[in-house]
């Protein structure tokens, strides 16, 4: 008869076996991980996945797929996210919209945003104030001057009504007591069309898919909405430089996962991703997208999500924005 202490023993070595490969079938598991973007393929939301989707096949050996499903503001995507069992196989992986921002603007929606189980922020991409050709302003204490000596003539792109673009927009005004009229778009692209065109003054547009036009003379970046100046414009001031306290505001890309999803899956789901975040040649593929890498923990993910969207809410209800 075996002796009870080596009983113990091999039933302690048996429950870290069980243990390990526990977690192993989490971080393994036999589906396909599907990355759903609620937004069009092309974009920085959709580059950055696809970035770290090459990065983590190890992990999924039944592949890895990002999946774009856009409409509706992100709440598209965003709703069979909702509707997915917990398992850690369907996530979502998205900017501020359908995470921290949708629930302020729309009068209903068909998931909880409050529920999803945060995994980490993939990447901070700040936005900037960006103006035409010609426009009669070389930085931001004249544009701001410019702007309070022609209230409701200077006019303003955004992506569409309640986008990032548009609440910076919002933010930027109640902050400089300054009035500007709204021309929304349906998306990036248009917006820089015609702001390159001359026909819109100004776009508060991530610092991405602009950066380009102001380095060609196209357009001309007056400031930069972060803590601290970007390195794909090192030239250009923060707003808070040139006097603007509290004009911070980034479009952040976070990992979430469906509501109940247990913490086992999480904290393997998150281990994957933040290695892959700190691998040089992803570092180097973000910062050509203007983003700040992130890898931060699901709890320090969660705070700022929740910071997040309690200071676009007080904006959202100052601006008196709605979406139906």
């Amino acid at each position: 008869m075996q002796p009870i202490h080596s009983r113990r023993a091999v039933l302690a070595l048996s429950a870290a076996a069980a243990a390990t490969l526990g977690l192993r079938a989490w971080a393994q598991p036999n589906k396909t991980l599907r990355l759903i973007v609620p937004f069009p393929a092309g974009g920085t939301a959709d580059i950055l996945p696809r970035v770290l989707a090459e990065k983590v096949r190890a992990s999924y050996p039944a592949g890895v797929v990002v999946d774009n499903r856009a409409g509706a503001g992100g709440n598209i995507g965003a709703e069979l996210v909702a509707r997915s069992d917990p398992d850690g196989t369907t996530l979502l992986v998205s900017p501020p919209g359908p995470i921290a921002i949708n629930h302020h603007l729309y009068k209903s929606l068909s998931f909880d945003p409050t529920k999803w189980v945060p995994i980490t922020v993939i990447a901070t991409v700040p936005n900037v104030l960006n103006v035409r050709k010609g426009f009669p302003a070389r930085d931001l204490k004249e544009f701001i001057a410019h702007v309070k000596a022609h209230p409701g003539k200077v006019t303003y792109a955004s992506q569409g009504n309640g986008s990032t673009s548009h609440l910076t927009a919002a933010m930027f005004m109640q902050l400089t007591g300054t009035d500007m009229v709204h021309v929304p778009y349906k998306g990036t692209a248009p917006a820089l069309v015609d702001l390159v065109g001359g026909q819109v003054d100004v776009f508060f547009d991530n610092i991405a898919s602009s950066a380009t036009f102001h380095n060609g003379g196209k357009t001309h970046i007056l400031a930069v909405a972060d803590q601290k100046r970007s390195p794909l414009l090192p030239q250009v001031p923060t707003f808070v430089e040139s006097g603007v306290a509290g004009m911070v505001a980034v479009t952040f890309f976070s990992m979430v996962a469906p509501p109940g999803t247990p913490s086992e899956i999480v904290a393997t789901t998150y281990k994957a991703f933040a290695s892959a975040l700190a691998l040089p040649d992803v570092k180097q593929k973000f910062a050509e997208q203007g983003a700040t890498p992130g890898g931060w923990s699901p709890e320090q993910t969660a705070r700022f999500i929740r910071d997040e969207s309690a200071k676009w809410g007080k904006v959202i209800q100052t601006a008196n924005v709605t979406v139906e």
